[in-house]
């Protein structure tokens, strides 16, 4: 379904500026954005992808990954086609980047209530926006997270963080979380592999704390290209500064789509990036994609008790009372 778009404003000669991403792409009639599925149309910017759903799942939440956002519950995930980045690495590139060869969209129409009433029959306790990049189908989210908030049902993003402060301010009210890319610390990355800008991300992931939203962050460390020590390190010094209580998932990358010249990442580096996040003072510092690996577990801070075991996104065991620690009481942070 095609709607007007939100957050654009219009300028001389039928263009239009959009506001939705830090982009913030000047658009030519009868062009669209950087992301695929916003068009210009006799100076009238629109969604091409509104209500039009490339993918809708039910997953765990740990799949998203959320260690800290009601542990072993369900999660209603939802995608449109498009995506603001144009990552060489992209596991889901046969969907997010689509929209930029194809004049219809594909996928399937579901508007923002049948959503709802899927994620509530299905038992999902969230709606999860992610596969691709919710920023790009942000006229969706928005109506999909209004309408999930009055059934008590939680939104959470899974995105790129490549959005306007107007953005976040508009979605703030209705998510409850996000689990932000952090995908490197050096603009030379973010320039070469993503078609993006470091600083943008830096800024969303501030203004969402700010704004109460519970942060998880993300990076997928690639072999040769974000896994130096200098770079690790400072990607934990600014996780840090977000607040010690900010989970950090350092995820093992396999070679797929452009990517198929870099090894995966060996298990010894995995170990050392969560070693420096810890030695950085983060206090939930979480390996990826190595099921059964003793990183995908929680333990208290204060007194060190295993909380919550995990194999992959499944839970084992989950030791935690009313969102604390039976041993000592300590509340762990999150949504419990």
């Amino acid at each position: 379904m095609i709607r007007e778009a939100l957050l654009y404003e219009k300028l001389d000669g039928g263009r239009v500026r959009c506001l939705l991403c830090a982009h913030l792409c000047k658009i030519n009639p009868g062009n669209r954005g950087i992301c695929g599925v916003r068009e210009n149309k006799d100076g009238v910017l629109y969604s091409l992808v509104f209500g039009t759903l490339i993918a809708g799942n039910i997953d765990p939440v740990e799949k998203k990954p959320f260690f800290h956002v009601y542990p072993s519950s369900l999660s209603y995930s939802i995608a449109t086609v498009g995506c603001n980045f144009r990552c060489e690495f992209c596991q889901n590139h046969d969907i997010s980047q689509v929209s930029r060869q194809t004049v219809h969209m594909p996928g399937t129409e579901m508007p923002p209530a049948a959503v709802v009433q899927k994620a509530k029959s299905s038992g999902c306790k969230t709606i999860a926006y992610t596969y691709t990049e919710p920023t790009v189908f942000f006229e969706t989210a928005l109506e999909t997270a209004k309408e999930a908030s009055r059934e008590d049902i939680e939104n959470i993003f899974v995105t790129n963080g490549y959005m306007t402060p107007e953005a976040i301010g508009m979605i703030a009210p209705y998510l409850a979380a996000a689990n932000v890319d952090l995908k490197s610390f050096r603009e030379e990355f973010y320039s070469k592999q993503c078609g993006a800008k470091l600083q943008p991300v830096l800024d969303s992931l501030q203004k969402m704390k700010e704004k109460g939203i519970w942060l998880e962050i993300t990076t997928l460390l690639i072999p040769g290209l974000n896994d130096s020590e200098g770079e690790l390190k400072d990607i934990a010094s600014f996780i840090r500064g977000l607040g010690a209580e900010t989970p950090w998932h350092v995820s093992r990358f396999h070679p797929q789509f452009k990517m198929l010249d870099r090894p995966g990442t060996s298990v010894s580096s995995l170990h050392r990036a969560c070693e420096i996040g810890k030695e950085a003072g983060l206090h939930y510092v979480y390996s990826g994609n190595i099921p059964g690996d003793l990183g995908e577990n929680t333990y208290c801070v204060n007194c060190s008790m295993l909380l919550i075991h995990r194999y992959g996104y499944s839970i084992i065991e989950n030791k935690l009372s009313d969102g604390a620690c039976p041993s000592c009481g300590r509340k762990l942070e999150g949504l419990f």
